[in-house]
C-alpha cells in the first residue's frame, strides 16, 4: 500500500446514514442510547449493527459475528460512518479478515480509540484509511462531557484542522521536550500498537506517533517500547505524541511517567506529553492518517483534517 495517497471519507452533513458496531466487547445499553441520541442530533441518521450487544464471553459475539457487522457497514456504500461502541477485548481477532478492498472502493470515517486502535493501524497498512481516535459510543456521561463531543463533531463535520493543546496538569506533561516535527499521525493505545508489530503494524517511517494507555504496569510499558524500538519499530518516527497513561502501576519513586521518559529518550525525537487523549474525562479527538505538526515549544500538537468537503 502506498500511503503517500491516503483516503479521505467526505466530512459529514445532517441526513447522513452512520452505524454503531461492536467489534470488541459487549457495549452497556445506556451508554449507547446516550450515542444515538447525540448523532441524532446532529442530523445523522442512526443504525445499529445486527450482533451490537451480543455476548460471548467478553466478546460482543462470536468472530464472525462481530466481523460481519463491520464489514457489512464498511461495503454499504450508503453509509458513511462506522463509530465503534467500545473497546475491550477481541477487535485484534478479526482486524486481518477486514474488507480492505471495500473500504478502499468506497472510503468512510471509522470512529473509535483504546482496542479500535489495532483497526486503525491494518486499515492504514492495507488501504491507507487513517480513521478517528475519538470516543467511543458507550462511555458514560461522566468520561465524555460536552466538551469530547463538539471536537468529534467538527473533526467528522467539519474540514477544518484538528488543535489540540497540552494540559500542564496531565502527568505525562512533564515528558514534554524542545523541538517541532512534522509527519503523518499514527498510533493510539499503545498495547494494540505492540500487538499489532509483526502483522498489523504500518511502517512508522515519517510519522508523528500518538501513545495513549490505561492500567498497564511498568515493567509492561518498558517492555513494550523496548521491543517495538528494538524490533526496528521505532525507526524513522518523527515525534513522539504522549497521551493520557490512565490507572498505570508505581514502584517506588518510579511511575508511568519515568518509564516513559527512560525509552522515549533514546529515540533522540521531540516528544510532547500531556496531550488530554486517551482514557481520562473529557478526551480529544485526533484524526489518523493525516499530516501533523508537533510543536513542544509551544505546548500543541495540530493535525489535517481527516474529512474533505463533498
Amino acid at each position: 500500500m502506498d500511503n503517500r495517497h491516503p483516503h479521505r471519507p467526505r466530512c459529514l452533513k445532517p441526513g447522513d446514514r452512520v452505524r454503531l458496531v461492536s467489534p470488541a466487547s459487549t457495549p452497556e445499553l445506556d451508554g449507547v442510547r446516550r450515542c444515538v441520541g447525540l448523532l441524532e442530533g446532529w442530523g445523522l441518521r442512526v443504525e445499529l449493527g445486527r450482533h451490537i450487544f451480543r455476548e460471548h464471553g467478553y466478546l460482543a459475539g462470536t468472530d464472525d459475528e462481530r466481523l460481519d457487522d463491520i464489514n457489512a457497514a464498511l461495503r454499504d456504500p450508503s453509509l458513511r460512518a462506522i463509530f465503534a461502541t467500545r473497546g475491550g477485548k477481541g477487535a485484534y481477532r478479526i482486524a486481518d479478515r477486514l474488507d480492505f478492498a471495500a473500504a478502499s472502493a468506497d472510503s468512510k470515517f471509522v470512529v473509535g480509540f483504546s482496542e479500535i486502535t489495532i483497526l486503525h493501524l491494518m486499515l492504514w497498512k492495507e488501504c491507507g484509511l487513517g480513521g478517528i481516535h475519538g470516543p467511543l459510543a458507550s462511555w458514560s456521561a461522566e468520561h465524555i462531557g460536552p466538551t469530547s463531543f463538539e471536537t468529534l463533531r467538527r473533526a467528522l463535520m467539519t474540514a477544518d484542522p484538528v488543535v489540540v493543546d497540552a494540559d500542564p496538569l496531565e502527568p505525562t506533561a512533564a515528558l514534554t521536550t524542545r523541538g517541532k516535527a512534522m509527519g503523518t499521525l499514527l498510533g493510539g493505545n499503545l498495547d494494540m500498537i505492540a500487538s499489532a508489530a509483526g502483522w498489523a503494524l504500518p511502517s512508522l517511517d515519517g510519522a508523528i506517533l500518538l501513545i495513549e494507555g490505561i492500567g498497564m504496569g511498568l515493567g509492561q510499558i518498558d517492555r513494550q517500547l523496548t521491543m517495538l524500538a528494538n524490533a526496528g519499530h521505532l525507526d524513522g518516527v518523527r515525534g513522539v505524541a504522549v497521551g493520557q497513561f490512565t490507572r498505570c502501576g508505581t514502584h517506588g519513586d518510579w511511575t508511568a511517567v519515568d518509564v516513559l521518559r527512560d525509552r522515549l529518550t533514546r529515540l533522540r525525537v521531540p516528544v510532547l506529553g500531556g496531550l488530554p487523549i486517551g482514557h481520562g474525562n473529557s478526551p480529544a479527538t485526533l484524526p489518523l492518517g493525516t499530516t501533523a505538526t508537533l510543536d513542544a515549544d509551544a505546548g500543541r500538537l495540530e493535525a489535517d483534517a481527516g474529512g474533505r468537503e463533498g
